[in-house]
């Protein structure tokens, strides 16, 4: 399979959704809204809920469903006040000792002029910041496409997993192909150039695990269930020090 098919693959309809995985993997979700400074962003959906039975904060980009849902949603892009609303929460988790976990799908921020006027590099940019000094365990899930800093707004975590058929790349294949070679139809060598797939990760080290994908997105929900439960009390025995010196040589090797 090329690269440009699991970048299709990644943008396939009928693929689950952020929203999905929250219902799916944890119990008793309440969902909180708002980053309380503009209003709510409903790319981003967030709040509590528990993980066999232990608190957790849960962070999802939301593309939608229907296409209805997908307008209200942006189809998975944020707006600055939804990667603001993702701050509060993680800062709230990092208050009452709750680990963090984000499933990150957007093809990038969105790139309109009322996020730009509301400072959207300014969002992205202070959620890098504060994640890395962020004293609670962040695990970060790469369901879908892993746009650019729109999802590495969602991604400095302790670990990053990714789904066998997700994609993860700083530019899309045909944003890429349209500046490399002024031509849209070079985009499966531009998905090739970029390193994007999976795979590509774990060999470059960006990823420490891969999902396995099924066509029962049942039995993707049971694996990434049964590997929070495995790692999160192991990140959350840590002391807050070694948890973010951990996390800065995470990234710092890059």
């Amino acid at each position: 399979m090329s690269a440009y098919d699991k970048v299709l693959l990644a943008r396939a309809k009928g693929r689950s959704t952020g929203l999905s995985y929250v219902e799916a993997i944890f119990d008793d979700f309440i969902e909180l809204h708002g980053d309380r400074r503009f209003s709510d962003d409903p790319a981003i959906v967030g709040g509590i809920a528990c993980l066999n039975g232990e608190p957790v904060t849960v962070i999802a980009m939301e593309k939608g469903g229907d296409m209805k849902d997908k307008v209200r949603r942006n189809f998975g892009s944020p707006n600055p006040e939804g990667y603001r609303k993702a701050l509060r929460l993680m800062k709230q988790a990092e208050k009452f000792h709750r680990p963090v976990v984000c499933f990150v799908d957007t093809s990038g921020a969105f790139c309109g002029l009322g996020a730009e006027e509301r400072g959207q590099g300014q969002a992205i940019a202070e959620n890098l910041v504060e994640m890395m000094d962020l004293q609670t365990p962040v695990i970060s899930i790469l369901i879908g496409e892993g746009g650019s800093g729109g999802a590495l707004a969602l991604a400095v975590a302790d670990q990053v997993w990714i789904l066998e058929n997700a994609v993860y790349s700083v530019i899309s294949p045909e944003g890429c192909a349209s500046i490399l070679w002024k031509d849209a139809k070079k985009v499966k060598e531009a998905a090739e150039c970029l390193k994007l797939t999976a795979q590509d990760m774990e060999k470059l080290g960006v990823v420490e695990r891969v999902i396995p994908e099924e066509k029962d997105f049942g039995l993707i929900y049971d694996r990434i269930k049964t590997a929070l439960l495995e790692t999160l009390p192991d990140l959350q025995t840590l002391p807050a020090d070694e948890l973010l010196q951990r996390r800065y040589e995470r990234f710092r090797k890059f």
